[in-house]
Parts: C-alpha cells; structure tokens; sequence
C-alpha cells in the first residue's frame, strides 16, 4: 500500500506542480502538550486545476523530477466562498 497524506495546496506558481502542506499533530513525550508540525511537499498536477486553498489528497509515486515524488490524487474539499476568475484577479482600481 502507498503512503497517502491529506494537505492543503499553498502554492501552485509552478506548471503542473502544487505545493502541499501537510500538517500533523502529536502529544509531547515529556511535556503531554499538543504540537503541530509541517512539511511541505511537492505534488503532480497534470490538469492545473488545482487552486491555494483547496484541501487534496497525495500518494507517493515514483520520482517525477528531482523534488517531485508525490501526485495529488484527488480534491477533498475547496474553501468556501472564493470563487475568483482571472479577470477578477488581473486588477483594476475599484
């Protein structure tokens, strides 16, 4: 079975790659305290659909580049509320 993690696409700058945070929480050995940490991974994206924001599910694959070992597999949820097209974005002064 391949490894899977479930992040959220923090950039997508790059063609046919997103960037994934995944974040992952653990009780502190010593402490009993909830810590947070996080990694980023790099995540195939052949269509470029995926936007910042949406949360998505990556597998490890074999290598696609020299950081590239992982692939989004699917979309499981998109923020609410932020339904912006390139015409919104490219900006005039309101």
């Amino acid at each position: 079975m391949k490894k899977t993690f479930t992040g959220v696409v923090v950039s997508n700058k790059a063609d046919k790659t997103v960037s994934v945070k995944v974040e992952r929480r653990f009780m502190h050995p010593l402490y009993g305290k909830i810590v947070t940490r996080s990694q980023k991974y790099a995540a195939h994206d052949e269509t470029n659909e995926y936007r910042i924001g949406d949360r998505v599910e990556i597998i490890a694959v074999r290598p696609i580049s020299k950081t590239k070992t992982w692939k989004v597999t699917r979309l499981v949820e998109r923020p609410r509320g932020i339904e912006t097209t390139a015409v919104e974005t490219e900006g005039g002064n309101a």
